[in-house]
């Protein structure tokens, strides 16, 4: 059994790199801890949301964001972020190139959707990206999870995960949140799944020795 990391949108849109975008606190501080996950795992995956300029779900104001819509792959309004081309699409400084990823994912691509999750295109799950039967096929058991934000596409893709029968493990020092509420509430319901929450390098190790030992 093999074990993975996951560099969830750990994008300069969601950081103060790129404030007129989504810019999360300290977003832009997590690339040496997804680094520290990677060192953990046989395989790193990684995503990036890839939004056109005319997406559907895009408002020009802050105060217009998380409106519900009436879009069946789209369900809230955002400012507009990670347009491929501009530098709030980019990976943090200090992660790898994409390609140098041993998978990894671009979602959001068409203007109607706007996916959270890592593992489908659509808000209804029918669409794979890959990752899961990438995953199977390369027989990993556990999956490190980390990146932005906390609250929306790094929670939604742990449970993801976790509902297709892996190990996650969620590492605290590598995701950040949009608001403490929001990282409070998904912390919650992904414990309440089952998935581990790890503090520190320490908590992570042990998880991961816990693991190992019992691998077939």
């Amino acid at each position: 059994m093999k074990i993975a990391s996951f560099d969830v949108d750990a994008q300069n849109g969601f950081t103060a790199n790129a404030p007129q975008e989504l810019p999360v606190p300290e977003g832009n501080e997590i690339a040496a801890d997804l680094n520290a996950m990677a060192l953990r795992a046989d395989l790193r995956l990684g995503s990036k949301d890839a939004h056109p300029a005319n997406a559907a779900w895009v408002v020009s104001e802050p105060t217009q964001m998380l409106q519900p819509l009436a879009l069946p792959n789209a369900d809230l309004t955002w400012v507009s972020h990670c347009v491929p081309g501009t530098p709030g699409f980019e990976l943090l400084p200090g992660l790898p190139a994409p390609i140098d990823y041993d998978y990894f994912v671009w979602k959001g691509v068409e203007p109607d959707l706007h996916p959270y999750g890592a593992c489908y295109h659509d808000l209804a799950e029918r669409r794979s990206t890959g990752v899961i039967e990438y995953l199977k096929v390369q027989q990993v058991g556990a999956v490190i999870v980390g990146g932005l934000a906390l609250d929306y596409c790094v929670k939604t893709t742990a449970q993801q995960l976790r509902q297709s029968g892996f190990q996650v493990l969620l590492y605290l020092p590598a995701c950040r949140a949009l608001t403490q509420q929001g990282a409070i509430t998904a912390c919650g319901a992904l414990a309440a799944e089952g998935v581990i929450l790890c503090g520190d390098e320490a908590a992570l190790d042990y998880q991961l020795s816990l693991i190992k030992e019992a691998r077939p």
